[in-house]
């Protein structure tokens, strides 16, 4: 089944993608919860005119995201967290944490947009922050003790 998608849903593509996905899965979730429409040839093109009226302002939304991708390049940012003798930290580093910690440093980001693994020790990590489809930036974290 082929559905547009309305907005950006990880894992699967961006706002106004056409993209195959199983029947159960279009009809049950993505279309009832207003992700997706169904891909027929009219919302096809209704699609591409959106498309071709909004490009002006996606360049300048993509020129944004590169502009926040090049003040991340050399940036580490800096967690503190509590933590063990052992280096070890209570709980896990989340992608808010680093999402408040950006926004510290003056560089708005929304936490979903934000992927790394588990974090559970004190040390350095990479972090990939998705900014657009075309765009995406990693950066460092350094989690220290308080």
């Amino acid at each position: 089944m082929e559905v547009i998608l309305k907005e950006d849903i990880k894992g699967l593509g961006y706002k106004n993608d056409t993209v195959d996905v199983k029947p159960g899965y279009g009809r049950n979730f993505l279309i009832p919860q207003g992700f997706a429409i169904i891909a027929s040839p009219s919302n096809k093109k209704m699609i591409a005119e959106n498309i071709k009226q909004a490009s002006h302002k996606a360049e300048k939304i993509k020129q944004d995201a590169q502009d926040i991708a090049n003040k991340l390049v050399d940036l580490t940012v800096e967690i503190k967290t509590k933590a063990g003798e052992s280096g070890k930290i209570f709980g896990a580093v989340t992608a808010l944490q680093v999402s408040d910690a950006l926004a510290n440093k003056g560089i708005t980001i929304d936490r979903k947009k934000i992927s790394f693994g588990s974090i559970k020790n004190i040390g350095e990590y990479d972090v990939q922050a998705d900014l657009h489809k075309e765009v995406k930036q990693d950066f460092k974290i350094s989690v220290v003790a308080e």
